[in-house]
C-alpha cells in the first residue's frame, strides 16, 4: 500500500478529519496574514505603540460581544468632513468665527464610552486660533464643555480635563455627557446612558487671513473589531493572525529537523553497532537527562530572545543523540532477509542504511512528527508567558504575557486571554487527532483499537 493510500485512510475516522479542517484554518489563516498584514508592516505596527493606534479604544472587548445582549458602544469617529457649517461670521483683522455642528446618533443602552479626545490641526502665524465647545443631548440639555487654544496640532483629551470634570459633579465627561437627565445630577453616577441623537457645536475663532482649523473627535466605544484591543489600543487580531504562520512555522521546522535527524542517526547506529552505536546511545541518555527548558530561559536571558535563535537552540539540543524508540526497531530490523540480500550483492553500508533501513521506517515517523508540532508551538507560548518572547513577533504566547502583565483576568478582559489561548489549544488538538489517527493506519498493532 502506497504512501498515498494510507493517508487516504483518513477519511475513515471523524476525528482526523475534524484536525484536518483546523489544519487548513491555519494554513488559510496564515496566507491571510501574510497578504493583509506583510511582516515589516506586522512587526511596525505591533511595536509601534499607542501613538500608531489613537483612533482605537484602549482595551475594547470584541464586537461579537453585542450579538449576545451586552449592547456595548463602538467607537464613533467626526472627522471634519461630516462636520455642516452653520455659520460663519467676519471679524476685525482679517478673522472670522464659524459655528460647525457634528451630529451622530449613540443608540447604545448597554454602556457609557471608554473615552473623548478632539484631535486638532491649525495653521496661523501669530495668534493660535479658539475654538469654543458646547455638548447638546436628546432631550434638549446643552452643556457648557469650554473654550480651547489651538496651537498648531495637538490633542484635547476632553474626559481628562480637570476643569470640565469639577464643573461636572467631578464625575468622566465621557459618562456624564451622555447620562441620563435624572441621573446626570446625582452623585453616585449614572447607570444606564441615554440613547439618541447628540450634537457637538464647535464655534471657531480665527484671528488671521490664512488660518484654518481641522477638527476630528472620536469617542471611544467598549467594543472593537472581531478580537478586540490591548492596553496600548493594538488591534489584538494582528497577534491572532500572524500567530498562526509564526506557530506552523516554529513548530514544523523543529518537529521536521528533528524527525528526520532521529531516524537516520538512529539507524546509523543500529546498523554499525559497536562504539557507533554507543556513542549514539550515551548522547541520547545525556540529552534525556539535560533539562530543556532551563537551557532556553538562560538563552533567553543572557544571549538573545529571537524566536529563531530559540529554535536554533532547540534543533542543537535535539541534535544529542538519537531516538530510543527508533533504535529498538532498527535493531529488530537488521537481521530482515531484504537487508541480507542487499548486503550479499554487495551493497554499501550507507546505501543500505539511506536507501532500504530509513524509507522502511519513514512513514512510522509520520504521526510522531505531526504529534510533535503542537509541543514546540506549546514550547513558545510557555517561553514568552515567561517573559522571554521573541520582541519582535506578534506571536499567541506574547499576547497571552501581555495580558497577564496587565492583569487582565482580574479586571474583566478575558478575551484578552481566551482568544489566544483558545487558538493554542485548537492548534494542539487539531494536531493530535490527525497525529493519533496517522498512528492507527501507519502502526499495525493500532489498526484494531
Amino acid at each position: 500500500m502506497t504512501l498515498w493510500m494510507r493517508l487516504k485512510e483518513l477519511r475513515r475516522y471523524p476525528s482526523a478529519m475534524a484536525g484536518v479542517f483546523v489544519m487548513l484554518l491555519l494554513v488559510l489563516m496564515s496566507i491571510y496574514a501574510v497578504v493583509r498584514y506583510p511582516y515589516s508592516q506586522a512587526i511596525t505596527l505591533w511595536r509601534a505603540g499607542e501613538m500608531v493606534w489613537l483612533e482605537n479604544p484602549r482595551n475594547a472587548a470584541p464586537k461579537w460581544f453585542n450579538w449576545f445582549g451586552a449592547d456595548l458602544p463602538e467607537t464613533i469617529i467626526l472627522t471634519p468632513e461630516k462636520g455642516r457649517v452653520l455659520a460663519t461670521e467676519a471679524l476685525g483683522g482679517g478673522g472670522k468665527r464659524q459655528t460647525v455642528l457634528y451630529t451622530f446618533d449613540y443608540p447604545w443602552k448597554g454602556g457609557f464610552p471608554r473615552e473623548i479626545s478632539i484631535f486638532f490641526e491649525s495653521t496661523y502665524v501669530r495668534t493660535p486660533p479658539q475654538v469654543l465647545l458646547f455638548w447638546r443631548t436628546p432631550d434638549g440639555r446643552e452643556i457648557n464643555l469650554g473654550t480651547q487654544v489651538l496651537r498648531r496640532s495637538g490633542r484635547y483629551l476632553l474626559s481628562a480635563d480637570p476643569a470640565l470634570i469639577k464643573r461636572l459633579g467631578d464625575r468622566p465627561p465621557h459618562e456624564a455627557l451622555f447620562a441620563r437627565p435624572a441621573l446626570a445630577a446625582n452623585a453616585g453616577g449614572p447607570e444606564r446612558p441615554l440613547p439618541g441623537r447628540y450634537e457637538l457645536i464647535c464655534d471657531i475663532f480665527t484671528f488671521e487671513p490664512e488660518s484654518e482649523v481641522k477638527l476630528k473627535t472620536i469617542i471611544y466605544g467598549q467594543v472593537h473589531g472581531w478580537a478586540g484591543t490591548d492596553h496600548l489600543r493594538r488591534d489584538i487580531s494582528i497577534a491572532l493572525l500572524w500567530g498562526a504562520p509564526i506557530a506552523i512555522a516554529f513548530g514544523m521546522s523543529a518537529a521536521l529537523t528533528l524527525t528526520l535527524w532521529y531516524l537516520t542517526i538512529s539507524a546509523l547506529g543500529a546498523w554499525f553497532g559497536g562504539w557507533v552505536d554507543a556513542l549514539v546511545d550515551r548522547l541520547t541518555e545525556l540529552r534525556m537527562i539535560l533539562p530543556l527548558l532551563p537551557i532556553l530561559i538562560m538563552i533567553g536571558m543572557f544571549f538573545s530572545r529571537s524566536l529563531w535563535i530559540i529554535l536554533a537552540a532547540l534543533i542543537a539540543y535535539g541534535l544529542i543523540g538519537g531516538s530510543k524508540g527508533y533504535r529498538a526497531m532498527y535493531l529488530q530490523a537488521r537481521t530482515l532477509p531484504y537487508l541480507e540480500a542487499a548486503r550479499a550483492y554487495g551493497a554499501g553500508n550507507f546505501r543500505i542504511v539511506f536507501r532500504y533501513l530509513v524509507p522502511r521506517f519513514l512513514p512510522l515517523a509520520i504521526p510522531a512528527f505531526v504529534q510533535a508540532i503542537p509541543s514546540y508551538v506549546f514550547l513558545e507560548a510557555s517561553l514568552a508567558l515567561l517573559g522571554l518572547g521573541d520582541p519582535l513577533l506578534p506571536t499567541w504566547g506574547k499576547v497571552i504575557q501581555d495580558a497577564y502583565s496587565q492583569g487582565a483576568l482580574f479586571v474583566g478582559y478575558y478575551y484578552w486571554i481566551l482568544l489566544p489561548a483558545a487558538m493554542l489549544l485548537v492548534t494542539g488538538v487539531g494536531f493530535a487527532m490527525v497525529g493519533m489517527a496517522l498512528d492507527r493506519i501507519f502502526n499495525p498493532k493500532l489498526r484494531t483499537l
